[in-house]
């Protein structure tokens, strides 16, 4: 078994990671023969995700379900015509009932959408009541999938949907900083002058106000950026590169919602490289949100960690040695969502 022990203080002195929780490994299978993806909830954010989807071609079958009805078969039409254009896929609205039993994969991102100026903590109370009434049925109709919760506040709503659902803690997953992780990246090699695929950053934590940029573990083209190893490279301390991440990674989905009226093609592109992780067991490292299961001493909370994805959902956590101030941030972080759920009753 390996030590859980955190690595803490020293982080370039520690080993760079120590992999954790195989939760799903027993359960987990090698393949999925129907690669079923069920998008529940096709506004912005979910067709935006279909799309993504389409295009990496990782799915045989895609169903999508929405309450409105004519719109949805709107959206269908129109997909369908593009389908000459995309890897071959069988697309068409249905319903959780209808089209449940043999689903793979259920991404949610049915909710109240987040308007301008609003925090992640103020769409809790709207959209754990949908939740409520929407979790249940597809517990009971997909009861061999694996659930990825999209919807925000994507942490509070992931744990929601685990314990309503009453599945696995491995087979709930959220979207969690996969996101916020890519705009870390962007915002680095922007910074750098070079191409985001050879800077590897991690933001773990909250997806929201908390969330944690690793600093101490930021690799550029095999060197650290902060230890010396980067020509150039700058001390956590700074003042520029915090106010890097805040403005371009932690206050960006505001800005989005504050110019357009909320963000959309990231997000589903972000879910579609969960999506085929998941589809084709590729055990890729993703920060998705998860059960934390008391890792890093952290209150029993769904939020991001580096997880090893497969087709068993959240198949393992990757514990990496953290310096002093990102524990005490990522602690910091996991009490403020603990407080989101006391709130909501969960």
């Amino acid at each position: 078994m390996p030590d859980l022990t955190p690595a803490v203080g020293n982080a370039s002195a520690a080993p760079f990671c120590n992999l954790l929780l195989p939760t799903g490994a027993q359960a987990r299978g090698r393949t999925l023969p129907g690669r079923k993806v069920v998008i529940v909830g096709c506004g912005a954010v979910g067709m935006a995700c279909a799309v993504a989807i389409l295009h990496r071609g990782c799915q045989e079958e895609l169903v999508l379900v929405d309450v409105a009805q004519d719109r949805l078969e709107g959206e269908v039409m129109d997909l369908c015509h593009g389908l000459p254009f995309l890897p071959r896929t069988d697309l068409r609205a249905g319903s959780v009932e209808e089209e449940g039993r043999d689903a793979d994969l259920v991404v949610i991102t049915a909710g109240v959408a987040q308007q301008p100026g609003q925090s992640r903590r103020e769409l809790i109370e709207r959209n754990a009541a949908l939740f409520r009434k929407l979790v249940p049925p597809i517990a009971l109709h997909c009861p061999r999938a694996v659930l990825l919760v999209v919807s925000n506040p994507v942490d509070v709503l992931t744990h929601i949907a685990g314990q309503l659902s009453g599945f696995p803690p491995h087979r709930v997953i959220g979207s969690g900083t996969v996101l916020d992780s890519a705009r870390f990246r962007m915002a680095i090699s922007r910074r750098l002058g070079i191409d985001p695929h050879d800077v590897q950053a991690w933001v773990i934590g909250e997806h929201g106000d908390s969330e944690v940029p690793v600093w101490s573990r930021v690799v550029v083209a095999g060197s650290g950026l902060v230890d010396g190893g980067w020509e150039g490279s700058c001390t956590l301390a700074d003042p520029e590169l915090q106010a890097l991440f805040h403005s371009e990674v932690r206050q960006a989905a505001y800005e989005i919602i504050r110019l357009k009226g909320s963000t959309s093609w990231a997000i589903g592109l972000a879910t579609a490289e969960i999506v085929e992780a998941v589809l084709r067991s590729k055990d890729q490292m993703l920060t998705v949100s998860s059960r934390s299961h008391g890792h890093y001493g952290l209150p029993d909370v769904c939020l991001s960690l580096p997880t090893i994805v497969s087709d068993s959902g959240a198949a393992a956590l990757v514990q990496m040695a953290l310096t002093e101030k990102e524990m005490g941030q990522l602690r910091s972080s996991a009490e403020v969502l603990r407080g989101m759920l006391d709130e909501a009753g969960f």
